[in-house]
């Protein structure tokens, strides 16, 4: 063999692939007409998750799969690991380097996964032992594949790798155990396992789901670091339509279990013909457009995979859908450039007629509140609270506890929240969002400052006024299932705090069926329990429940982050509807700023128990003068490929600091990507002095920030 031949053997052994004939790569993965299905028990009929499902990526090369909850896409991707359980029927084919992984038995599937192929999970606690430190279990992912490596170089090998995804301190952490790791660390770490033994593909499934957005980016960026160590193909399975825009190469849309549109990301996003990812797209919040207009949200739910409708399977919620879209399910068929394909009967009108998501979902604009034309500081007050604090505690010992520090929750917030306004309270989990609502909520004297609402006083109420202003402060939270009793009817829900307010029979029918009517759910349901409901649905639920009493503010915690994209934009613009027309206050606390951008007046950021930077929507969005008020604002990512590529994150380095050690000074130095280009005389403010929340930009009164180096007009 010549030395030529030799060098391009060794070569082809590395890539895993040689080059066909035409000098295209071929496949890394190769998926072709996959059906996954799981019988049915006692009597019922089995359930086909995935319905023909064919993709393909090569190496260096990155895919996106995208679609609602129950779409099928874990399901997919589980099978093409071999990870389903065993009483799955898998069909079709899927093809690793051109040899058949169906049919291989759990010993061979056990060498290639970890090592050819490997899996990053949606939740990372679960996925890591908790009894093993990381070092061990990453240093393990290598052995299992190269037994011959000894224990001490595998746990170099597992150092290395704990550096490549950014884990601090390495040698040192890597004798840590999970629990002692933050969510985005313990990703880092199940990333580091992913790629222990150079994998050629990668599947990655809702990596960032439960993530910050700025831990989201930096995992995002670990990705793309991982991708260019090992050359790996990376199959990305995400809702996240923002994510999948600066990151993919190509995109798949599934839908009841099956693909609906694939093609380059380019083309399904700017070129769309399928309905179904046109409502997707418009139901996404963007920080890109300054104007407000309303979501598009898909109406109805997932078809139930026992019981599909005849025909294609949107047509049910599909707003242009026409009697031929019940005769048959439309096949997946080119629509325009090279690999691009759409499953609709209609997509070539969509392209004659260049339809935008606007025109297939008709949305009617949301009126305003003749309360929000009235001036601020002319607008009574619902809310003010003045150098709020809440500290815990940290206490040691099983038998004699002593105190060993102090968990600075909340630590001096003061905001206040005036009629027909809605004040977005954001910031990474652990900056004491919900600490805040608590002490608001309770009713109680706080530690340390105050708290009125509608002009009265925390903590000097009598019983009975403490009763009257529940009435008039009412919440909905994150989770719609926990927070509706499972036992009962939504009629006894909703009905509960008419009862315990003293309402009449008659006055607690109408008002139930009244209230469902203006939430938009049909009356003839208060019948049915919440578990015969959708998420948005449940949602719907508790905020009829909530508005029962025709409260003034109410308090919504992050009622939309456990929703699909499509269902979230529906309860969106359904608290902007009810905002005016009732005349609602609100505080709404949550992570995405996407979100709180659409439905905000004025918005508070806090970092570590302190608000950070506050002032209205517009100048807070457009002119960001706190370093982490720009890096959170940085890190959302936009559901627009060109204006993704083009755009500069601003990454942050580490986790959030301990609240009961925070930093001296500035509590955000220790992340802050000013101070890193801070001359040391500079630096020596933000160590030494803590800034003051102070007004900074001419022109915009309602803004301040506590920055000593704040970017103003004529600042350093």
């Amino acid at each position: 063999m010549s030395a030529t031949s030799g060098t391009a053997a060794a070569e082809q052994e590395q890539t895993g692939a040689a080059r066909g004939p035409d000098g295209v790569e071929p496949p890394v993965l190769e998926v072709r007409d996959l059906e996954v299905s799981f019988p049915g028990g006692r009597g019922n009929a089995g359930v086909t998750a995935v319905r023909g499902v064919s993709y393909e990526v090569r190496r260096g090369e990155i895919l996106g799969i995208v679609g609602e909850s129950g779409s099928g896409k874990s399901v997919s991707s589980l099978a093409a690991i071999g990870l389903l359980p065993d009483y799955a029927q898998v069909k079709g084919s899927i093809r690793l380097h051109g040899e058949e992984l169906l049919g291989l038995d759990d010993r061979t599937m056990a060498r290639k996964r970890g090592h050819a192929i490997s899996m990053v999970f949606q939740d990372p606690l679960s996925g890591l032992t908790p009894v093993y430190t990381v070092g061990d279990q990453v240093a393990e992912a290598v052995r299992v594949h190269n037994p011959q490596i000894s224990r001490a170089a595998a746990h170099k090998r597992a150092v290395e790798l704990l550096t490549l995804v950014g884990i601090p301190d390495a040698e040192r952490r890597q004798r840590s155990f999970p629990h002692e790791f933050s969510g985005g660390m313990r990703q880092r770490v199940m990333i580091a396992i992913a790629i222990a033994n150079d994998p050629d593909v990668i599947i990655c499934d809702e990596p960032t789901t439960a993530l910050d957005v700025t831990i989201q980016a930096q995992i995002l960026e670990v990705l793309k670091a991982a991708q260019r160590e090992t050359g790996a193909a990376i199959v990305m399975i995400t809702h996240d339509l923002g994510v999948v825009a600066g990151l993919v190469d190509r995109v798949q849309v599934m839908y009841a279990g099956r693909l609906v549109e694939t093609g380059t990301v380019d083309d399904v996003y700017y070129r769309t013909r399928m309905p179904y990812t046109m409502g997707l797209l418009g139901s996404v919040p963007r920080l890109d457009q300054d104007e407000k207009s309303p979501l598009i949200p898909i109406k109805g739910n997932p078809p139930s995979l026992t019981d599909m409708p005849p025909g294609c399977p949107f047509a049910p919620r599909c707003p242009i859908a026409v009697e031929a879209c019940d005769a048959g399910e439309p096949p997946l068929e080119q629509v325009g450039g090279e690999g691009h394909r759409a499953a609709c009967i209609r997509a070539g009108e969509i392209e004659s007629n260049s339809w935008t998501a606007h025109d297939v979902y008709p949305v009617s604009e949301i009126a305003h509140d003749p309360v929000s034309q009235v001036p601020r500081e002319d607008r009574g007050t619902v809310l003010r609270v003045e150098g709020l604090a809440k500290h815990h505690p940290l206490m040691r010992g099983a038998l004699f506890k002593r105190r060993v520090g102090t968990v600075y929750a909340v630590d001096g917030l003061s905001f206040d929240i005036r009629e027909g306004e809605t004040l977005g309270l954001v910031g990474e989990s652990g900056c004491g969002k919900s600490s805040t609502l608590m002490e608001i909520l309770s009713l109680d004297k706080p530690q340390q400052g105050t708290v009125e609402v509608l002009g009265k006083e925390s903590g000097r109420l009598s019983n009975r006024e403490r009763f009257d202003v529940r009435r008039d402060v009412q919440v909905v939270f994150q989770d719609p299932m926990s927070s509706l009793d499972p036992r009962m009817r939504v009629f006894e829900i909703i009905a509960e705090p008419l009862r315990t307010h003293g309402y009449a029979k008659d006055r607690i029918r109408s008002r139930v069926l009244e209230l469902m009517e203006l939430v938009g759910l049909d009356g003839s349901a208060v019948t049915r329990s919440p578990a015969e409901f959708s998420g948005g649905q449940r949602q719907r639920i508790g905020i009829a429940r909530a508005l029962a009493l025709e409260p003034k503010l109410l308090v919504l915690d992050e009622p939309v982050s456990a929703l699909d994209v499509s269902i979230q934009a529906g309860v969106i613009n359904l608290l902007e509807e009810l905002k005016a027309r009732l005349g609602l206050s609100y505080l709404f606390v949550a992570h995405d700023l996407s979100v709180v951008r659409h439905i905000a007046d004025r918005v508070a950021v806090m970092y570590l128990g302190k608000i950070v930077e506050i002032g209205d929507v517009q100048s807070i969005y457009r002119r960001p003068t706190h370093p982490y008020t720009k890096a959170l604002l940085s890190a959302i990512p936009l559901p627009d490929p060109e204006k993704e590529r083009r755009r500069e994150h601003i990454v942050l380095q580490g986790d959030l600091p301990n609240p009961a050690d925070p930093p001296s000074g500035c509590r955000f130095r220790t992340r802050c990507q000013k101070f890193a280009v801070l001359s040391e005389d500079d630096r020596s403010a933000c160590r030494e002095r803590e800034p003051e929340l102070r007004h900074r930009v001419e022109g915009a009164a309602d803004q301040a920030a506590a920055c000593h180096y704040a970017d103003t007009e004529g600042s350093r």
